[in-house]
């Protein structure tokens, strides 16, 4: 049965991954990919999603009529954002909550226009930044950790769950993904949307264009792997911050499953992200990637904190396991060696980006 998709973001890292994945699954879908082209290297995939039968559509969610050149779709996965977590810290925030939080409202407006399903992918920053720096932590010889017991509800050493508190700061990029969570479930309710949020932690992966404040993954292997300089920025310097990381694939596994059971988990928030057992420090990551690319290179050490930074962030993925069977299957080296190999095969199209 053929099925009508949108993915907004479409010619991003995340959005053209989760299209190629769907195209090469279920070639029979249709898949529409809508997107700017804002971020630098996102023209790479747009000659890649065509030979790949993929529709690319150059359009922007923050204009409603960027949506009409589109047939009716069935399902929207909304995969678009400013990512950057200092995003409109720094200077006006108007590109920020025009497009994380007014592009989505017309994202729903469509929706509700085609009656799709609607599949929000939302982020882990949503928690406030001082409760989780206020959290039970040990200092183990390369890491932070979670500790056992904590007093605060939805945190445990298996990381952050769903019913973590809400109150507090925690970015402006994060506002607007929690404010468009909470259009969304409005939308649910009084338009009869079906829909589901997924609150990912550090997504990653080949064709990320990582930077010091967002993909900080790909960013840390290609500085390896083009022998340029790096830093271990704040937390005394120490590269103990850590992370947890989901390859790309293993966010489409749980998306693919989303799309065909949406009645089952309608209205349904999820945390999901690598979890304890897909997760690295800095430090730790330096030394794989050492491994990996055969090369050491210079990493400064700044103690002084960046805003909105986190010493320690790990998703607790009980819940979307228990009503999805999902949970991480890439870990940590094997992410390294698939990023390393893919710089190695596109290097001269990547070095400018990335180096």
């Amino acid at each position: 049965m053929s099925k009508n998709i949108l993915i907004t973001g479409g010619a991003g890292f995340v959005g053209s991954s989760l299209a190629f994945e769907l195209k090469a699954n279920y070639p029979q879908y249709e898949i529409y990919c809508l997107d700017n082209l804002k971020r630098k290297g996102s023209e790479l995939n747009v000659a890649r999603l065509g030979k790949a039968g993929i529709h690319f559509v150059h359009g922007d969610i923050r204009n409603k009529e960027d949506f009409d050149v589109l047939p009716k779709i069935d399902s929207i996965i909304e995969a678009s954002a400013e990512p950057s977590v200092l995003a409109g810290l720094n200077g006006s925030p108007d590109y920020l909550m025009n497009t994380n939080l007014f592009g989505t409202v017309n994202c729903l407006n469509f929706a509700v226009k085609n009656k799709s399903d609607f599949i929000f992918l939302s982020t882990s920053r949503i928690y406030p930044i001082k409760t989780i720096e206020t959290l039970n932590f040990d200092e183990a010889d390369t890491r932070f950790v979670l500790s056992e017991k904590q007093a605060v509800s939805g945190a445990s050493e298996k990381g952050i769950a769903e019913g973590f508190p809400l109150t507090g700061a925690r970015s402006l990029y994060g506002t607007t993904k929690l404010a468009s969570e909470l259009i969304i479930e409005e939308y649910r309710e009084f338009f009869g949307l079906k829909t589901v949020i997924n609150r990912c932690g550090v997504l990653t992966g080949p064709w990320q264009m990582g930077k010091v404040d967002q993909g900080v993954m790909v960013l840390w292997i290609a500085k390896h792997y083009f022998k340029k300089e790096l830093a271990y920025i704040g937390y005394g310097g120490s590269g103990k911050q850590t992370r947890d990381m989901m390859h790309v694939k293993d966010l489409y596994r749980l998306i693919d499953w989303q799309l065909h059971h949406i009645d089952e988990i309608n209205g349904e928030t999820f945390n999901a992200g690598g979890g304890v057992q897909v997760s690295t420090s800095l430090q730790e990551l330096t030394a794989i990637c050492q491994k990996v690319t055969g090369n050491i290179i210079h990493i400064k050490k700044v103690k002084e904190n960046r805003p909105a930074d986190i010493k320690l962030y790990v998703t607790d993925n009980t819940k979307v396991t228990q009503k999805t069977g999902w949970k991480p299957e890439i870990g940590i080296e094997q992410i390294v060696e698939e990023i390393t190999a893919w710089l190695k095969e596109h290097e001269e199209a990547l070095k400018p980006i990335l180096s």
